[in-house]
């Protein structure tokens, strides 16, 4: 018997219109578009957004406003805000979406794994007991049991509480 998986929303992946250049810096230059580009919280100097394809539902990143692509010649009044909206994430995700736990951590440069090596990033990815399953590990594919807008409205709607002041 064959199985069929159907995941309608990638559509948009494939159909959707490609950015050009950093899609990070699109999102900075982008504020009236904050809805639709999965954006939380915008700050001083960087951003909270969605992972548009998350390793976890309600997966997202704190970003520096700046294109850079290396964290030690990252402004500290930067590296600050970005640690302080990671700290303030971690709650938001464990009080909103009743995370367990939560990965944070950033790849730096593509040696590392970094999908967008060319402007850093920090991921912070809410986690719970058993949330991996045979499909993940054998099959390399990932099913998430929630729509994606779903849990933006959800965080969003809970972010300048919790990011902001």
């Amino acid at each position: 018997m064959r199985e069929i998986l159907y995941a309608p929303w990638r559509t948009e992946y494939i159909t959707h219109e490609k950015i050009e250049g950093c899609v990070f810096c699109h999102i900075v230059a982008h504020p009236e578009k904050d809805e639709e580009l999965g954006v939380l919280y915008r700050a001083k100097y960087s951003f909270v957004v969605m992972n548009k394809y998350p390793y976890t539902p309600g997966h997202f990143m704190v970003i520096p406003n700046r294109h850079i692509d290396n964290l030690e010649n990252l402004e500290e009044a930067t590296w600050l805000e970005i640690a302080r909206l990671t700290k303030r994430g971690v709650k938001l995700l464990k009080d909103v979406l009743n995370a367990e736990g939560v990965n944070i951590g950033m790849n730096l440069g593509a040696a590392a794994g970094a999908g967008i090596a060319e402007h850093i990033h920090m991921h912070l990815v809410p986690r719970w007991q058993r949330d991996t399953n045979f499909i993940t590990t054998i099959g390399n594919t990932r099913v998430y049991s929630t729509d994606f807008y779903k849990i933006y409205q959800k965080l969003r709607k809970r972010a300048d509480e919790y990011f902001g002041g």
